[in-house]
């Protein structure tokens, strides 16, 4: 059938800082993290859930302003805090019960090395650390928090047999159901 998705992809996790956030913290004197999200990434959320895959974030980090902008994107799979990313990746992937090559991983630093390893495909801001780039199945044109998991999004539907404009079009006819967020 035209303009469905025939690719393998389930789930698309993402790391956060160097990923969705240009990685520069802001910091107030009482401790309170600014991150800066990329609106394009918000979209690419939407997206993705409109071929029918679910996204998530895996985080070394957590603070309030992650936890509402998940909230926002209405992310299906939240993990924050998190010291050991491949054993938050096992959990969930037994408890969806997938494969890794159902599974993307988008990272950008040495915390990402295993679950990037373990995937079946990765991806990393062309910014990443060179043995994360060195590991990566792709790298992005985009800088992290400069839109890449717009780009990461439509590689995996273009991969999976649509074109750029089939891609969008689902998103685009079903907008307000979805209640995307940029």
């Amino acid at each position: 059938m035209p303009g469905t998705y025939r690719g393998p992809v389930r789930l698309v996790l993402f790391d956060v800082d160097g990923v969705l956030t240009d990685g520069i913290l802001h910091i107030s004197g009482d401790g309170e993290c600014f991150k800066n999200f990329n609106a394009k990434d918000g979209v690419a959320i939407a997206l993705l859930r409109t071929h029918g895959i679910n996204c998530g974030i895996i985080s070394g980090k957590a603070s309030r302003s992650l936890d509402y902008r998940a909230r926002e994107l209405k992310l299906e799979i939240i993990v924050t805090d998190c010291h050991n990313k491949l054993i938050a990746y096992n959990d969930i992937k037994y408890k969806l019960n997938l494969t890794h090559e159902q599974i993307v991983f988008v990272g950008d630093d040495i915390i990402d090395l295993p679950v990037m390893k373990a995937v079946g495909v990765s991806y990393a801001p062309c910014d990443a650390h060179e043995l994360v780039r060195n590991q990566a199945s792709h790298i992005t044109i985009s800088p992290g928090g400069h839109g890449v998991a717009r780009e990461v999004a439509e590689h995996i539907l273009q991969q999976g047999g649509l074109s750029l404009e089939e891609s969008y079009q689902r998103l685009l006819s079903e907008w307000g159901r979805h209640e995307a967020k940029q």
